[in-house]
């Protein structure tokens, strides 16, 4: 359901999840639209500077040797088979880098808050909203968003600034985070910029337990509805 939303943008920061260059260079994970993704996660990494708000960075980057992960999928030099420590693909776009002094997490696995120190940082900084940004979205955005969720953030999930393997991958991506993105909303880029910049818009809000009963019909209408 669509509702007017307000956040408050000293309560703010934006996530923005492994926006990396092997998803466009690396033919085994390049993410379908990631210019788009990329443009989009630009416009929100610049109104969040604009206005004040903490721009945080992730990149997924596998040690498998600090890490060990039985079933971890690997090539025949024994690397892992994406995001490997050695792999330059493995640095973010430029057009979305860190600025100086912007956070940058580097996470070997799924969330960004597994095994770091985000959360405390994130509760220290009094941030109540975050928004998200990223790829993959049923993967890393997916783990991310339900972390922050359970952590007790509320969730500022932009679609558009998100991206998968595949467009029927990202679209049911958000919408099954829509069906369970308690306390957050469900907004586009420009509506994430409006609010960033203290502006009131009308989001899509979940209410109850799981409104969004998508089929493979009516997935993409669903999705243009949020």
């Amino acid at each position: 359901m669509r509702k007017p939303l307000r956040i408050e943008r000293a309560k703010t920061a934006a996530l923005f999840i492994d926006l990396q260059e092997e998803h466009r260079h690396d033919e085994r994970y390049l993410v379908e639209g990631y210019d788009a993704v990329l443009r989009n996660a630009a416009r929100l990494q610049a109104a969040a500077r604009r206005n004040g708000i903490p721009v945080v960075h992730c990149a997924y980057i596998v040690d498998l040797a600090d890490h060990a992960r039985p079933f971890h999928p690997v090539g025949p030099d024994g690397r892992s088979a994406f995001s490997d420590k050695d792999d330059p693909l493995t640095a973010i776009c430029p057009e979305v880098a860190p600025e100086a002094a912007e956070r940058l997490l580097v996470k070997n696995e799924a969330s960004a808050f597994g095994r770091s120190p985000l959360i405390g940082e994130l509760r220290d900084a009094g941030v109540e909203w975050l928004v998200v940004s990223g790829v993959w979205t049923e993967a890393c955005v997916d783990a991310s968003v339900k972390d922050a969720i359970n952590l007790g953030l509320r969730v500022l999930l932009v679609k558009d600034a998100c991206g998968s393997g595949g467009l029927a991958m990202h679209q049911t991506g958000i919408l099954n985070l829509a069906n369970r993105l308690y306390g957050g909303a469900v907004v586009d880029t420009p509506s994430a910029c409006a609010l960033m910049e203290g502006g009131t818009v009308d989001a899509w809000r979940v209410e109850g337990s799981v409104p969004l009963r998508f089929t493979f019909e009516n997935a993409a209408r669903l999705y243009g509805e949020l």
